[in-house]
């Protein structure tokens, strides 16, 4: 079932969070709130610590929650992308310059990733019944939204519609965007006890460029035939928040991110006073998330 075009604001505050989540941040110009930088070279890395930070909040040895990262420079392919016919030569080819490549596991296609894009997952028990994702792509829209807002761009939130957009990068139901420029995409994974929701979102930078980055991967992968199934990506299509009103800067965006969950009555606990209070530690260096990298390298590797 698709999800119908929407306004964002305009749904109201949509689904709800728990009382309190416990934040972990690795943004890649800063040290993180577990005293860690975002700038680990290996791009799988962050998503071998919410794998296992997912089965801990499922498990019950923590609480509900949220992780904000970034990374200095890559691009994160789907697993149809690494499919493509050359698609190993196109991601030697971004080796070469500089660019770390992985296939994740969280669904949808190719998206490029630097320290203008925040990546936020909101990571959560799951509820007894159906679960149903598109209110969980909802929660998430609506905090980004706010966040937005909370950064004192309510012109720009009130703008932002989820909708797919043709010609994007990773294109879906709930791509966020302003005046049909997509500026951020959402995906989901589940585990047997939990699930995070997770989104990229393009604050600084040029989102032409990282089109034309993507639009470039998928030219060579393809080797130009025009009866595969890839997104065809029109760079013109993708922007940066600071592109189109909103906050120009991951830490502006950050900080509404925390102004909005705080708006919404959730406490966010840094992940050093849960190590305190609790003796709970993840942090990306530890060798269950080293050896999650590597079980997602071999599982998901062309």
């Amino acid at each position: 079932m698709r999800s119908e075009p929407y306004h964002v604001l305009e749904k109201g505050i949509a689904g709800r969070l728990p009382e309190e989540l416990v934040l972990f941040t690795h943004l890649a110009r800063e040290a993180g709130a577990g005293g860690e930088s975002g700038g680990a070279g290996d791009m799988l890395v962050p998503f071998a610590f919410e794998e296992v930070l997912c089965r801990d909040v499922g498990s019950g040895r923590v609480p509900p929650a949220l992780h904000v990262w970034s990374h200095p420079g890559g691009v994160a392919l789907g697993l149809r992308d690494s499919r493509l016919p050359y698609a190993a030569e196109a991601m030697q080819a971004l080796e070469r310059e500089g660019i770390r490549t992985a296939v994740r596991h969280s669904g949808g296609a190719a998206v490029p990733l630097d320290d203008g894009v925040v990546n936020v997952a909101l990571l959560l028990r799951k509820p007894a019944g159906k679960l149903d994702f598109h209110d969980d792509f909802r929660l998430l829209a609506s905090l980004i939204a706010e966040a937005v807002a909370a950064a004192s761009h309510p012109q720009a939130a009130a703008l932002i519609r989820a909708e797919e957009i043709a010609g994007s990068y990773c294109p879906g139901d709930f791509d966020l965007s302003i005046g049909r420029r997509k500026f951020c995409g959402i995906a989901q994974r589940r585990q047997s006890s939990a699930y995070f929701v997770h989104a990229f979102v393009n604050v600084d930078g040029s989102g032409a460029a990282r089109g034309e980055r993507i639009r470039r991967f998928y030219d060579q992968a393809s080797g130009g035939d025009a009866s595969l199934d890839y997104p065809r990506v029109r760079p013109e299509t993708l922007a940066a928040l600071g592109e189109l009103g909103g906050p120009a800067t991951a830490a502006a965006f950050v900080s509404g991110l925390r102004q909005a969950i705080a708006g919404r009555g959730c406490r966010l606990l840094p992940a050093e006073l849960l190590q305190q209070t609790a003796g709970y530690s993840l942090r990306y260096s530890d060798p269950q998330v080293l050896e999650a990298a590597r079980v997602l390298r071999e599982r998901y590797a062309r």
